[in-house]
């Protein structure tokens, strides 16, 4: 029973802290959210296709992937007050809003809605709630079997980051907190929930939060140090127009979302080299004590400089296809070199996947010192 409690209580601390910063997160930032100024009079409702009574469909002139025309369907909402309702109209397809339907195809539909009656609707989505949340079942069970316990563990760490990032980074940003100050507070604690969960409250766990922690913050030094050199603000992200308009409504700091991208996006990898590095180290110590530190620092230094390349890569290749749209755009463009170089979104790329680098490489020397220290003081 004790040993049940002792594996346990730390979940179940964890859980609780979560549905507690649920709670606050309303009061942070007003209701949570802002308002919905332009869909004022529209709802969003499930609904199932019941017929297509007609179709004018065919190949795009230019991009013969996409189809474009016009269907004339009849749908039945299946959720909220005009539930069994039948409507007919039209659902306009476009290489943008490309959403062709069949019967019985489940979708969403935006309702305009006046003085209680609808007056018109339209295809918003398909229904993709039951398969995103079978993928997220299965990739729930596959990490609860293999990894017993510390899969279970693993699992609640990442639930934690996501309400960490939901329910208390996205609020502080909205109510005008500094973005890299935000993003310092969620590393600290998905660092420490993460590590604590997974390893334990021990001097392993405590050597993979130093060096992840110093990693994070170099990296994050990095950028500002070189985004300031480069004349970078963070204005020229992707999407930055409409944080503007968001921040208009909001208190949100648009010029500091560029390093606190930076600090949330390299975590995962530097928290993974940290706790490896860590790992190895305290079972070579444990196997072997008659390791001199010297020796000791010489394979910790073998296991992280292993890992430097293929995690530089795993960074850098996340941030290449997070944004192959722009990369893509910026190849087909037929600009000069100099140009191409001294691109803003260009520069900001390479500094967010460079400076994340940096941080990894960082990790390495610093935890395996950190470490050392520990094994030997532990001798």
């Amino acid at each position: 029973m004790k040993r049940f409690l002792r594996e346990w209580w730390p979940i179940a601390v964890v859980l609780v802290v979560c549905a507690v910063m649920v709670w606050v997160s309303g009061l942070i930032f007003e209701g949570g959210y802002l308002p919905n100024r332009l869909n004022r009079d529209v709802q969003y409702y499930s609904a199932t296709v019941l017929d297509v009574v007609n179709e004018d469909l065919g190949p795009d002139n230019y991009t013969k992937e996409f189809t474009v025309g016009v269907q004339e369907i009849q749908v039945k909402l299946t959720d909220g007050p005009y539930k069994g309702e039948v409507h007919t109209f039209k659902n306009h397809i476009s290489r943008l809003y490309n959403t062709i339907v069949q019967k019985n195809t489940d979708i969403i539909v935006g309702t305009y809605i006046h003085e209680g009656e609808i007056l018109d609707l339209t295809v918003s989505s398909y229904q993709r709630h039951s398969v995103l949340g079978l993928l997220a079942l299965i990739f729930c069970a596959l990490v609860a079997w293999i990894g017993k316990l510390k899969g279970i563990k693993s699992l609640v760490s990442l639930f934690f980051t996501g309400v960490c990032v939901i329910y208390l980074m996205l609020p502080l940003l909205l109510s005008g907190m500094n973005p890299v100050l935000a993003a310092i507070l969620i590393v600290f604690l998905s660092t420490f929930v993460t590590l604590w969960l997974v390893a334990g409250l021990n001097k392993k766990s405590i050597t993979a939060m130093i060096g992840t922690l110093a990693g994070v913050l170099i990296a994050a030094l990095v950028a500002y140090v070189f985004s300031e050199l480069a004349h970078l603000s963070g204005g020229t992200m992707q999407d930055t127009e409409a944080l503007l308009y968001v921040s208009e409504t909001s208190h949100l700091q648009v010029k500091g979302l560029l390093l606190a991208g930076i600090l949330v996006a390299s975590l995962g990898a530097v928290m993974d080299v940290a706790m490896s590095i860590a790992s190895a180290m305290f079972e070579l110590s444990s196997v072997n004590e008659k390791l001199s530190s010297k020796e000791l620092i010489r394979s910790g230094m073998n296991v992280g400089t292993d890992m430097i390349g293929t995690m530089t890569n795993t960074l850098i290749l996340a941030l290449a296809g997070g944004s192959l749209s722009t990369v893509i755009l910026i190849y087909a463009a037929t600009i000069s070199p100099l140009q191409l170089i001294n691109l803003d979104v260009l520069g900001t790329e390479l500094i967010q996947g460079i400076a994340g680098s940096i941080g990894i490489v960082i990790t390495v020397p610093v935890t395996v010192l950190v470490a050392a220290f520990f094994c030997i003081k532990r001798k």
